[in-house]
């Protein structure tokens, strides 16, 4: 079972891609996108941090992913 305020918190922190948020049965598609936007949110974060020249862990495709997955649940971005 997914814990839904963790993942609302935090989506790195249960999930470890958004095809896994995507593909998670036990949340409504509403839940699916406020955790995907979340996911956005923090990810643009990340690479303004980038291009300021700080430092950054993780996958540079994620951004993409959490778009690909948003438009898998019919948001338009």
């Amino acid at each position: 079972m997914t814990d839904i305020k963790k993942a609302m918190l935090d989506p790195t922190a249960v999930f470890d891609n958004p095809l896994q948020v995507l593909h998670a049965s036990d949340l409504t598609q509403e839940q699916k996108i406020e955790i995907l936007q979340r996911w956005r949110y923090d990810e643009e974060l990340l690479e303004t941090a980038e291009g300021e020249n700080m430092a950054r862990g993780g996958e540079k495709d994620i951004l993409e992913s959490i778009l690909e997955a948003l438009r898998a649940l019919g948001v338009n971005q």
